[in-house]
């Protein structure tokens, strides 16, 4: 008999088509189209496009469209745009619909300084009135659901974030992403998840908890921290794509997933690399397989010199070095 889930899904997760409270966070350059194929065969309540901007994807700008053909179509995938301006954010949205896409989820929560420079992103949070613009173009240009992932605010002497949230909501917005740094922390320190549940209490719309979230353990203090309904995985994912199914077991909402080992895990990886490199080319595809090759040797304890041979290798000889790279994995722990 197959394993129940403990306790059912929150139905407002269910109503946007979730699969577990368990979602895989958009990381530039590094969730693609392969790798979020990837997680989500190993279950994922739901996976999220890397960042587009809305101009560029309209305008269909070269840069964009090699980065990634985003698969708007593919289940249990939102496509996420970024932008400053109400027209843009609202044709991109329009032209992702019109492809597929089951969710649009906007970013006002990137701090990268070439993003918020462009008053996109996370600069958003310093013009609630202009954020909600955005949100509320979005919202009427579209019929399927438009989330929003965001952080706690500029800085700290401005963590605002529940009333934009508030004000979100009313627009139409119906779902959160909060991950748990303000904009000037960008990734330094530790993401404070008790900070994300005064945001959780002022609205009626689920939230999940972003930011430090690498495993079971630190999903479950996430959750208890904040009130928010689900969590979203980043870099715990990172070498380890079925991080999420494990976690949503350990949630109780979904069966163990089988963890790769041996000839699987080298199977595995020699599948994701040579995914990858049909998806941009052997020349680029090599350079964009080398990060997720060091990961998942980071985790099998890879030795130094073998290591090094595998991530300088052309991309037509690393699965023939994989076997040896992932021998040291067994006397690990997972």
């Amino acid at each position: 008999m197959p394993e129940k889930p403990a306790q059912p899904l929150d139905p407002r997760l269910q109503a946007l088509g979730l699969r577990s409270p368990v979602a895989l966070a958009p990381m530039a350059g590094i969730t693609d189209l392969p790798t979020r194929t990837l997680v989500a065969s190993f279950g994922a309540g739901l996976v999220v496009s890397e960042m587009v901007a809305s101009r560029e994807m309209v305008e269909a700008k070269p840069s964009v469209r090699d980065r990634a053909e985003l698969g708007a179509d593919v289940a249990d995938t939102a496509v996420q745009i970024a932008g400053r301006d109400a027209v843009w954010m609202a044709e991109a949205a329009k032209l992702l619909a019109g492809q597929g896409a089951r969710i649009i989820d906007i970013n006002m929560g990137c701090p990268a300084k070439k993003v918020t420079g462009g008053l996109s992103g996370s600069a958003l949070l310093r013009d609630h009135d202009h954020a909600l613009r955005l949100i509320e173009s979005v919202v009427r240009a579209v019929d399927v659901p438009v989330t929003l992932k965001t952080r706690l605010g500029w800085d700290d002497d401005s963590r605002d974030t529940a009333a934009l949230a508030v004000r979100a909501e009313a627009a139409g917005v119906r779902m959160l992403t909060i991950h748990g740094r303000t904009r000037c922390q960008f990734y330094r320190g530790r993401a404070d998840w008790t900070a994300i549940a005064p945001i959780v209490r002022a609205v009626s719309i689920p939230v999940l908890a972003n930011g430090d979230v690498t495993d079971a353990h630190a999903a479950r203090a996430a959750l208890a921290a904040s009130g928010a309904a689900g969590v979203m995985v980043g870099r715990g994912a990172q070498g380890r794509p079925w991080r999420l199914a494990e976690i949503a077991h350990a949630l109780g909402y979904a069966p163990l997933p089988r963890i790769p080992t041996g000839d699987h895990l080298v199977s595995l990886v020699a599948r994701h690399h040579a995914a990858i490199v049909d998806f941009y080319g052997p020349e680029l595809g090599g350079r964009v397989a080398r990060k997720h090759l060091g990961w998942y040797m980071n985790d099998a304890g890879t030795p130094p010199a073998l290591r090094r041979r595998v991530l300088t290798a052309p991309a037509r000889d690393v699965a023939a070095l994989l076997p040896d790279a992932f021998a040291y994995r067994e006397n690990r722990a997972a």
